[in-house]
């Protein structure tokens, strides 16, 4: 019994090692291959990766989980930033910048916040995109942004659940194992069958993951703060619903009916109703990633709420 005992804990031991091994090198490969593509800030030890163009007002544009600012890289920042002054920040945690310890989005955003502020940004239009919406929300009642834009972004608690990943994450032994063996051994096609469920029922676009450098996503210490971000998020909305209706700047809210992901019926449908200065921009047939398949609608958006706010004149 003793040899067998013995055996397991040997087989155990260099299982361990090849996992760590294994995720350390997918990792640092994803770091060398997809390296910064901006400058960095650095907050109270904290470095947060950056991306700032353009000029005119100032304008905050916020990813959505799993992500970092290489999605805006599309179509979405050079267009903004013919504008706008531009800046794009990988949120803590994810693409370059570093971990935080709290994982609530009202410590991102005071982090975002402060970094902000240390580039020079005053009364930004905010720009979130699905996770990066809910930090849009929290800055606006935190104070400080001009008006907001939330891009299929989860705003209100949903019935149920999340799905099994989440589940196990949440738990300490799978928080703690979990993002190393799934940095080691989770293939990249998964990757892009995810994107598909991501899009649908839109196309990805060619070479999505590649561009954005989908690599970096799977990265054990990313995976691991994107877990602990989203396990948190369903009871910080439930703490700020009650405060929506006191959000009086001007909000553009733009979802997609086909949008799977963050269903337009439980959040930005409802939400609008809550918030007295909303406008709701419903675009039939679109599922998550309007800023990728209804570009100029997200422009048109985004161009409504700076006037609105005051940034911009009227066309």
């Amino acid at each position: 019994m003793m040899r067998i005992f013995m055996i397991f804990v040997v087989l155990f031991l260099i299982a361990a090692a090849a996992t760590y091994w294994r995720a350390c090198a997918r990792g640092a490969a994803a770091s060398r291959d997809f390296p910064p593509t901006g400058a960095f800030v650095t907050i109270k030890d904290l470095r947060l990766h950056y991306r700032q163009a353009g000029s005119g007002p100032d304008l905050v544009l916020i990813h959505g989980s799993s992500g970092n600012i290489r999605d805006f890289d599309l179509g979405l920042f050079e267009a903004l930033s013919a504008n706008y002054r531009v800046t794009a920040f990988d949120r803590p945690g994810l693409g370059h910048s570093d971990t935080i310890a709290d994982p609530l989005i009202a410590a991102q955003v005071r982090l975002i916040k402060a970094a902000a502020a240390e580039l020079g940004v005053s009364n930004p239009l905010v720009v979130g995109q699905s996770y990066g919406g809910a930090l849009a929300l929290e800055w606006g009642l935190q104070g400080g942004p001009a008006g907001l834009v939330l891009i299929s972004s989860p705003s209100l608690p949903w019935p149920g659940g999340l799905d099994l990943w989440y589940q196990m994450t949440n738990t300490r032994i799978g928080g703690a194992l979990a993002p190393w063996i799934a940095a080691a051994w989770v293939p990249r096609t998964y990757v892009d069958l995810s994107l598909i469920k991501i899009f649908a029922p839109n196309e990805v676009p060619k070479d999505y993951a590649a561009k954005i450098g989908s690599a970096l996503t799977i990265r054990a210490a990313s995976l691991a703060a994107n877990a602990a971000q989203i396990n948190a998020l369903r009871e910080q909305l439930i703490e700020m619903e009650p405060l929506y209706s006191g959000l009086t700047l001007p909000i553009e809210l733009i979802h997609g009916d086909a949008d799977t992901i963050v269903p337009l019926k439980i959040h930005s449908g409802p939400l609008s109703k809550l918030l007295p200065n909303a406008v709701l921009t419903v675009l039939p047939g679109l599922g998550h990633m309007p800023h990728h398949a209804a570009l100029p609608e997200v422009l048109a958006a985004i161009n409504r709420a700076a006037t609105r706010a005051g940034l911009r004149k009227s066309p």
